[in-house]
């Protein structure tokens, strides 16, 4: 049992950490503290990315449209977070550090694919999977030089920032956010909030920690407009209350 415990704990910490909590009993260790919280934050990050987007994906299934969802918004995002997953992956980087990177590509795949399938582009959304499959086996598979990955997550930055704002620009113009769910916008923000931190702690990358910046921005964005346009109805509601909405009569 006392094993078991052992191999728990270092999972978590380092020997140098796990013998200052347990040989020592030095509780107020600064550093083992720090990575400690870092390494749970990541993990929980990670259990949290499994379903993170699972409410927007449910949202469009139920209601069987994509409207107000901005495609192309999506699809940058998919290429920012790919470009992420297999720069830390080949890098060797912890997976407390990125694997939620795994969860929310996949996840995006399917908004991506309903969007494409509900919009009408039923052939384009096969495509669109098997041609995202074969890229990711490119990124990942040794085929793609280090140099590449680095030049390809340095432009994450501006990938970012056009996927999130061309998805603010969408929910300006509509006067409202559409089919977006706020759960996943509000865990997306908290979890780029966290991993900046996770970043600084465990993989000290100039270019990880600058982009996770830039990603809770963008993310506040989407967040803000959410709280703005809560109790205002999408564009296709608004124009069926309208529909529905009798014409006076004239009176001579």
């Amino acid at each position: 049992m006392t094993d078991l415990i052992r191999k728990g704990a270092l999972f978590l910490m380092s020997q140098k950490c796990y013998d200052n909590y347990f040989l020592e009993h030095d509780f107020l260790d600064i550093p083992c503290f720090k990575a400690l919280l870092s390494k749970g934050l990541g993990l929980a990050i990670i259990a949290g990315s499994v379903l993170v987007k699972v409410p927007q994906v449910l949202k469009i299934l139920n209601n069987k449209s994509g409207e107000g969802i901005n495609i192309v918004g999506v699809m940058l995002d998919l290429l920012a977070i790919t470009f992420h997953m297999s720069y830390s992956f080949m890098n060797g980087y912890p997976f407390s550090a990125w694997g939620d990177s795994t969860f929310l590509a996949f996840q995006t795949v399917a908004i991506a694919v309903l969007v494409l399938y509900f919009s009408g582009r039923k052939v384009q959304s096969v495509i669109f999977l098997l041609a995202y499959a074969v890229f990711l086996y490119v990124l990942n598979s040794g085929l793609t030089p280090m140099k590449a990955l680095i030049t390809i997550q340095s432009c994450n930055i501006p990938i970012l920032l056009v996927g999130k704002l061309s998805q603010a620009f969408t929910n300006y113009k509509a006067g409202s956010t559409g089919q977006l769910s706020a759960a996943t916008c509000f865990m997306m923000f908290a979890g780029s909030v966290a991993r900046i931190f996770t970043s600084i702690q465990e993989t000290g990358d100039q270019m990880m920690i600058i982009t996770f910046c830039f990603s809770t921005f963008a993310n506040g964005v989407i967040v803000a407009q959410l709280l703005y346009y809560w109790n205002k109805p999408s564009g296709a509601q608004d124009a069926k209350a309208k529909a529905k909405k009798p014409k006076s009569k004239k009176v001579d």
